[in-house]
């Protein structure tokens, strides 16, 4: 790619941008929310034209105009939200657009379980092309994206945060696989936040800022530390948690179960309890009933038996509205699906959930200026990147769009904050942002329920952790006694030694 420039309007997404990639090399690009990286991976997937710049594949120039025109160039894009047919199998999803057919009319679902059978072989990547979708966990749906892509023919692919929802044990099979394809002469891009993944696969490594090339560097080269200088231009401080004495109870959730109308037994008599000036962290594998345990407690599903009390009183069954309104704010896991409008504007979005407070509404009529001012003070205190208010939330980089729902929620001012996944995808920036925030929720007091899949983050943060396997807690520790091999054992259904 050579001197790659877009712009939206007057925004300057890459500025004047090149790079090239070998024949089985792994190239990572790193920068912050909103440095460009997914801009200049769109336009070579041919999903963005660029406004400006030229891209040659084997010294050919190519003009794409759409994704297939890259395609047939050898490229493919396995991107951040995943795009597959939950209700069709495996098989279905990867052939989809390329199916077999028998008698030249019909889809041949033998013929095309069989090729994927064959695909899984020849790249060591493993999954029942019969599965539906829907039923598999996170990083199976991912390897579905990748086989897609080398279903294909792809030669150069693209992962954009591919480990961003991943647990830490499907990040190691997913690295496995991204050197597994770069020996088999699969040229890789890998777009990430996550320093300590770029060394463990990159061969070089690319840091933009501001749409800009700032530095290209090779692995052996550089260090996490001067990434990290790179990306931000600043020395990140290095965090120490002071301790601070509890205060009374917020949250206690007693004997709480929940069974799906399906019948399956999701949640088996958990007990947890959350206290006024503390974080309490809870680790666990992705599927363990970590997400039924929010949606309890957010009044989003309806416990089938036990106590839920915030500050005292219970809340189950409860609508949301009231539930929030309660007392609770709530960073949800999956910021497009729950936590905003993909199609709503800058100012909706900040607004959702304070648009009843009186500062902001009268007599069921909305205070325009007030509300606009309000969302300004937010873009500008968490340094959400944006062009114009009215923008949509879709076109904000994924870690911008993260920043403005933590913005949302944590100015509630609320005692009680659930705050789920709250850095995925996310730069290493942002997270300390926003880990600074959370951090200030408990020094005034309030209490913080902290769900995270990163133990780095739970193991930062927490005051105190339970982990949770198959539905119930596991093990509880306080900082001092919590270590990330204690952790794992636990989140992987072991016991410790007495």
């Amino acid at each position: 790619m050579e001197n790659i420039t877009k712009l939206y309007g007057s925004l300057l997404a890459n500025d004047n941008v090149s790079l090239t990639l070998d024949k089985g090399e792994i190239l990572a690009i790193v920068g912050e929310n909103g440095a460009g990286k997914s801009t200049l991976m769109k336009i070579l997937y041919g999903l963005e034209m660029p406004t400006s710049g030229e891209i040659y594949i084997n010294d050919k120039l190519c003009d794409f105009k759409s994704p297939m025109d890259a395609i047939r160039q050898g490229i493919g894009m396995v991107q951040q939200n995943f795009m597959l047919f939950n209700p069709f199998t495996v098989a279905e999803n990867i052939v989809y657009g390329k199916e077999p057919r028998s008698h030249r009319i019909f889809f041949d679902r033998r013929k095309a379980a069989e090729i994927v059978r064959e695909l899984c072989r020849k790249y060591g990547l493993e999954i029942d092309p019969e599965l539906k979708v829907e039923d598999c966990p996170v990083g199976l749906q991912q390897r579905v994206e990748i086989l897609k892509v080398l279903y294909k023919d792809a030669e150069i692919i693209i992962l954009d945060e591919p480990s961003a929802v991943l647990t830490p044990q499907e990040v190691d099979e997913l690295l496995k696989t991204i050197k597994g394809l770069a020996a088999l002469g699969k040229s890789i891009i890998l777009i990430t936040h996550k320093l300590q993944e770029v060394m463990d696969v990159a061969d070089r490594i690319m840091v933009m800022r501001e749409g800009k090339r700032i530095a290209e560097v090779k692995k052996t080269e550089t260090s996490i530390e001067e990434l990290s200088y790179l990306m931000v231009g600043r020395r990140l401080a290095a965090r120490k948690v002071e301790k601070q004495k509890s205060g009374k109870n917020v949250l206690k959730i007693e004997n709480l179960t929940y069974v799906t109308p399906e019948k399956k037994n999701v949640l088996k008599g958990v007990n947890i309890h959350v206290d006024e000036g503390e974080i309490v962290g809870i680790a666990g594998v992705s599927g363990n009933g970590q997400s039924e345990l929010i949606q309890c407690i957010t009044g989003m599903i309806a416990p089938t038996g036990g106590k839920i009390l915030l500050d005292g009183k219970d809340i189950i069954g409860r609508p949301v509205w009231e539930v929030r309104y309660s007392g609770l704010s709530h960073i949800p896991e999956d910021r497009y699906y729950m936590g905003c409008a993909k199609d709503a504007n800058l100012v909706e979005v900040a607004i959702m959930g304070h648009h009843i407070k009186p500062a902001y509404s009268q007599k069921g009529i909305l205070k325009t200026t007030e509300i606009r001012k309000f969302t300004r003070n937010l873009l500008t205190k968490y340094d959400v990147r944006h062009s114009s208010l009215t923008q949509k939330a879709k076109e904000l980089s994924g870690g911008n769009i993260q920043k403005l729902i933590v913005a949302r929620e944590i100015e509630h001012g609320n005692k009680f904050l659930v705050a789920a996944e709250p850095t995925r995808g996310v730069d290493i920036g942002a997270m300390e942002f926003i880990h600074d925030k959370i951090l200030e929720v408990r020094s005034k007091g309030g209490a913080v329920l902290l769900i995270s899949s990163e133990l780095t983050e739970i193991l930062s943060l927490s005051d105190r952790i339970y982990v949770m396997y198959g539905g119930n807690t596991n093990g509880e520790f306080t900082r001092e006694e919590a270590t990330s091999e204690k952790l794992g054992l636990l989140m992987m259904g072991g016991k410790l030694n007495e």
